[in-house]
């Protein structure tokens, strides 16, 4: 996903809980044969002539012939734990010359509960791009228990640029700090991070892009001895798994998308989009605050409340507040802080206005400084998590934003409309995000619609009042896919999983059984 908040990922994303039960409205697909009952059973590694295209190069068909030598992870989180089995595989630095310079992809992986019901791997992306997918499954793995770990090896990687994959990490703390901090308005954060990174990672940055994670994706599925990739993205996931859809069709088996990113268009168009369905979140907050809660401290009128609160983060400009141990509070960090909390919808509000009330009511900026520094990625010893330079490479690598003044000034123009508040502060950073102008390198790739012809169905999850993803995008595309279905959740809150019981069990339906969601469904937020 993109966005000026995601620029400072907080967390891996961690569980996913699966129910057994299958929702009513439910259908089983006809068609290509993602759909459907599979056999289970033990695994059984097909042929390399049956995992790869026959014109192939000889060093590409080597790669595909791999298999990965897994053992018991020994740092992070599954150290203890024998289950967590990690590994390393091999990918070419350059597609175009397979036979070069290689990366190793850091990989997990937790067999299924059941090996003689096992249906294969499923593959996890938890989104960013820059998050760690290890990470994720290290950490929450157990969330997974139930009929996907039931019958499914769970998986995931690093991709390049992230966690244990050639990470990319380009500025020092203390230039960190500032990037994240400022607002002075000839801060260059473009141009800094651009310099810092072309000088630091040079050639790598040509090949970090989601299609190159794409060509990962299906050398993992390879190495797993899967003949077709099951996937579950959340997030920026969506796109890595629309992108393997596109260039692996016949490859692709069943795939669930969740919070889609659809890049049909350019960038600075996709953040404005973000951009206003990140207003919606932040006035609903504001104003269930002044209507629900005593001695709000946005005042008693709902119609009034974002609007004060969003000048009281923009006055944070002019008068930055001192926290207790001496940092200040600027308004860059106060408003990445708020908007990176609202990702989680309304199950956050209670803690923003926590932290945000002793601030604005007297000065005691304490608990804004934790939420920035929460945003940021900083932790209390004052180090920065690297993935917010992933992110950046990432996106750069994908897309090309080179927009004409015209273009510029139309763009503000709507976001004023659009995204008043939360646009306001930096319309740079609301339209530029990140700022690719600078950067080293120039994408090849251009905005477009992907189509997946030949997949089987793909199931697409969008949340009616998803700050980060807004649901027009699920609906793009699920529409822009020859096989394309889209289930919708009602609320708010980044993605469908962690708000529904009801996404939950008809994604397991989709993955375990075959089975789709009626045309229409719609799933309650719980």
């Amino acid at each position: 996903m993109h966005s000026a908040i995601s620029r400072f990922p907080r967390r891996a994303l961690l569980a996913l809980v699966v129910a057994l039960a299958l929702p009513a409205g439910c259908t089983t697909p006809s068609g290509p044969e993602a759909g459907g009952v599979r056999a289970g059973g033990p695994a059984t590694r097909p042929p390399v002539a049956e995992m790869v295209s026959a014109t192939a190069a000889p060093a590409l068909r080597a790669l595909y012939d791999q298999q990965i030598d897994w053992i018991p992870c020994t740092d992070g989180a599954a150290q203890e734990d024998e289950t967590v089995l990690c590994g390393t595989l091999k990918v070419p630095l350059d597609y175009a010359s397979p036979d070069g310079e290689t990366l190793d992809v850091a990989v997990v992986r937790v067999p299924a509960a059941d090996q003689q019901q096992r249906l294969g791997s499923l593959v996890f992306n938890p989104g960013g791009p820059g998050n760690s997918g290890t990470a994720m499954l290290e950490w929450g793995w157990t969330g997974y228990r139930g009929p996907l770990h039931d019958h499914y090896d769970l998986v995931s990687f690093d991709p390049r640029g992230a966690g244990g994959t050639s990470p990319i990490g380009c500025l020092d703390d203390a230039t960190r700090a500032e990037w994240t901090t400022t607002d002075d308005p000839a801060y260059d954060r473009g141009r800094i991070l651009a310099d810092a990174c072309g000088a630091k990672y040079g050639a790598l940055l040509a090949h970090v892009g989601t299609r190159d994670a794409a060509r990962d994706l299906d050398l993992l599925r390879g190495a797993l001895g899967e003949r077709k990739l099951d996937f579950v993205g959340f997030s920026y996931g969506t796109y890595l798994g629309a992108l393997y859809a596109e260039e692996f069709p016949e490859r692709t088996g069943r795939m669930v998308l969740d919070g889609a990113v659809e890049r049909s268009t350019d960038l600075m168009h996709l953040d404005a989009d973000q951009a206003a369905a990140t207003e919606t979140e932040f006035e609903a907050f504001a104003a269930d605050c002044a209507t629900s809660v005593e001695s709000c401290p946005f005042g008693s009128d709902p119609a009034t409340a974002p609007k004060v609160l969003a000048d009281f983060l923009d006055g944070l400009r002019d008068h930055p507040l001192t926290a207790g141990n001496g940092r200040r509070v600027t308004a860059t960090l106060g408003w990445t802080g708020v908007l990176a909390a609202l990702y989680d919808g309304q199950s956050s509000w209670e803690l923003v206005r926590t932290a945000v009330g002793p601030a604005l009511t007297r000065g005691d900026a304490d608990e804004l400084l934790r939420l920035g520094d929460a945003g940021t990625g900083r932790d209390e010893d004052g180090h920065y998590g690297a993935s917010a330079d992933a992110f950046v490479a990432v996106h750069c690598a994908d897309a090309l934003l080179a927009p004409t003044d015209a273009d510029l000034r139309a763009a503000l123009a709507d976001l004023a409309v659009r995204a008043p508040l939360v646009g306001k502060h930096d319309t740079r950073v609301a339209l530029l995000d990140p700022d690719c102008r600078p950067w080293p390198y120039r994408s090849t790739e251009r905005p477009h619609t992907v189509k997946a012809a030949g997949t089987g169905p793909i199931l697409v999850v969008g949340s009616t009042g998803d700050p980060v993803t807004p649901y027009a995008w699920a609906q793009r595309m699920a529409s822009g896919f020859e096989h394309g279905v889209l289930l919708t959740r009602d609320g708010d809150g980044h993605t469908g999983y962690w708000h529904s019981a009801c996404v939950r069990e008809t994604a397991a339906a989709y993955l375990v059984d075959g089975t789709l969601p009626a045309a229409g469904t719609v799933c309650p937020s719980n």
